[in-house]
């Protein structure tokens, strides 16, 4: 494997985050839910629409994972407003860590954190949180490795299955 680089993402990849991102969500879910749920969740989060606004919103940065010309993950975050739920001014929000299921165990998701953890440190931001699917384990694994610990939890819809994430914090200072 040769070495994985990761390049801040714009509206030009719109097409790659949508693709990237409907896989590795599709090859993460789909054997805990229904092929309908799993179709209406893709096509409504994964929209070009969506994804646009998304992508041009001031305080949410995208950045892509490739190995090669391959893409092969991404990482979501947002600061202030953008973030999904706590919009603190002293925290940063990892929305998403993508991985392929063909470099997962190849320390992508690792080189995703870690740019996220680079990044709240220029900011200087206190803590980074997350929300995490209480049944994804590896995920939630990894998270802790990375010393995060639980502090809450909210639920997510899947179409119209309620699950439970697990919202985790790391502090920073």
């Amino acid at each position: 494997m040769s070495p994985i680089t990761i390049k801040k993402a714009s509206i030009e990849d719109l097409e790659t985050i949508k693709n990237v991102g409907r896989e590795t969500f599709y090859e993460t879910f789909a054997k805990n839910n229904s092929e309908e749920e799993m179709q209406k969740y893709l096509d409504e989060s994964f929209s070009e629409e969506k994804l646009k606004k998304e992508i041009n919103t001031p305080d949410s940065q995208f950045f892509i994972a490739w190995d090669e010309n391959n893409p092969i993950g991404y990482l979501k975050i947002n600061t202030g407003a953008a973030q999904t739920e706590l919009q603190d001014e002293t925290s940063l929000e990892i929305e998403r860590i993508y991985v392929k299921s063909s470099h997962q165990g190849k320390k992508v998701g690792q080189i995703l954190y870690d740019k996220a953890l680079e990044i709240a440190g220029q900011e200087k931001k206190e803590y980074i949180w997350l929300g995490v699917w209480e049944e994804n384990l590896k995920a939630v694994n990894f998270y802790k490795k990375n010393g995060f610990v639980e502090f809450d939890k909210h639920i997510f819809v899947l179409g119209t299955d309620e699950q439970t994430d697990l919202m985790m914090k790391k502090i920073l200072k």
